[in-house]
């Protein structure tokens, strides 16, 4: 039999070579730093997820009872509508705007159910730049991170306005005014609707009164990112203030809602003889990725107008939404057993954050007590800005500096640590770190 004669093939260079890698996100890289980290010191301030006292995920009992009210109706997973759960959908606009609000009555509201805060962002920056091509949005600084990718992804040019005071560790309310104030005619004007991230400082209601005063004059449009509600104070309605406000002032607005932190659960669900992951293993409804547009306008026509082209663009992007998150939701807020239920565990997860900062607060009093660290209680939620600066609080990829690298408390390089991830008996340990890196770097 004849030798088969060997045919040498010469690789080409990828047609993909030019692609460029991608920088590593900054937050998931302070995550992957701290397990790296053996010392049992080491603290994890860098990602937001709430945690117990004890520093473990926590298991709500009202998901809990959700799913299995929603295993005993045995549903099935066929395909949602491109709009959604109904259920769900009715369910998160009177979550926001109150189930007695006259656009929810009127169906002026246009609700689309998305992917979390991210695909509710993502569809209304594609919308924006459809139906309002050149608008530029403005994006407080800081922000979350993620805003800006989303919204230079839809080709949407952005710009910042001022935001946090460095030298107060508060809002900078008069540069925020000017900065709206010199916008173009018709902007649209990102806001945090609750427990701004990353600072954790939200303006007053008499300060919300003058921003929306602005917006009015300047006839901007104000699009509300609600990712923390419910889990900013431990109450509902006082955590939807801002759009509820600015609704009732009969003004146009988008808002973009989250439920990954206000319904978050982990846990493995006995099933006959099989284990069934619930809500994800250690993201609960972060892995679900459950959230919702929200179009408020000023009659119903234009509320239907405007969801058929959202609906359109999530066809184009993702077809349709998840159904098992989305029937979480609906099982939680349209049972007034499971809601009151539900709004007690958030009012104590609320609680043991507000401890907690009551706790740093005055470690770093008792150890640092000609520096002012009132700032620390006046901000809300689960972050809180420090005030480090870069040098103090930076990881960066040579190594960390002396939060990370002394004490092993790893954060964000801005200087923003989560307390949902800090517990009652670390808050001294914290507060020696934070005190000796103003003091000595």
């Amino acid at each position: 039999m004849a030798a088969r004669a060997s045919v040498s093939i010469q690789a080409s260079p990828s047609r993909l070579a030019g692609v460029e890698m991608a920088p590593p996100d900054p937050i998931l890289g302070v995550t992957e730093a701290f397990k790296r980290d053996t010392a049992d010191s080491k603290l994890n301030l860098g990602v937001g997820a709430y945690r117990t006292e004890e520093l473990q995920p926590y298991v709500l009992e009202v998901v809990q009872k959700a799913e299995e009210n929603m295993l005993r109706k045995k549903e099935n997973k066929e395909y949602l509508p491109i709009e959604g759960l109904a259920a769900f959908r009715q369910a998160t606009v009177d979550l926001l705007l109150g189930s007695g609000n006259p656009a929810v009555k009127e169906g002026r509201v246009a609700v689309l159910q998305s992917l979390s805060g991210t695909g509710s962002l993502r569809v209304g920056a594609a919308f924006i730049g459809k139906f309002m091509p050149g608008t530029t949005v403005y994006i407080s600084n800081p922000t979350w991170g993620n805003h800006k990718n989303i919204f230079t992804d839809a080709g949407v040019p952005w710009k910042e306005y001022r935001y946090f005071d460095k030298k107060t560790v508060g809002l900078d309310l008069q540069g925020m005014l000017e900065d709206i104030q010199s916008a173009p005619e018709g902007s649209v004007i990102l806001l945090h609707g609750c427990a701004h991230n990353p600072t954790g400082v939200d303006p007053t209601k008499e300060e919300w009164a003058q921003v929306a005063d602005l917006i009015t004059r300047k006839n901007h449009f104000a699009f509300f990112d609600v990712a923390y509600q419910g889990f900013a104070s431990g109450d509902l309605d006082e955590d939807a203030y801002a759009p509820r406000y600015f609704v009732e002032r009969g003004l146009e607005v988008m808002v973009a809602q989250s439920y990954s932190k206000n319904l978050a659960s982990d846990r493995l669900l006995p099933l006959g003889s099989c284990l069934l992951a619930v809500g994800g293993l250690g993201k609960g409804l972060y892995a679900e990725r459950i959230g919702a547009l929200n179009v408020v306008l000023a009659d119903k026509a234009a509320a239907d107008r405007v969801l058929s082209q959202l609906k359109r663009i999530a066809r184009a992007l993702y077809s349709n939404p998840p159904v098992h998150g989305a029937r979480i939701v609906a099982e939680c807020v349209g049972n007034e057993e499971m809601f009151s239920l539900w709004k007690k565990e958030m009012d104590m997860m609320a609680g043991r954050i507000k401890g907690v900062r009551q706790a740093l607060y005055d470690e770093l009093v008792k150890l640092h007590p000609e520096k002012d660290w009132t700032f620390v209680l006046k901000q809300i939620g689960m972050f809180s800005f420090t005030g480090l600066n870069p040098a103090q609080a930076s990881f960066v990829a040579a190594g960390v500096e002396n939060m990370t690298s002394k004490w092993h408390v790893y954060m964000t390089k801005d200087g923003r640590i989560s307390l949902a991830g800090l517990s009652l008996s670390k808050a001294a340990y914290l507060a020696e770190a934070i005190v000796d890196s103003f003091r000595n770097h």
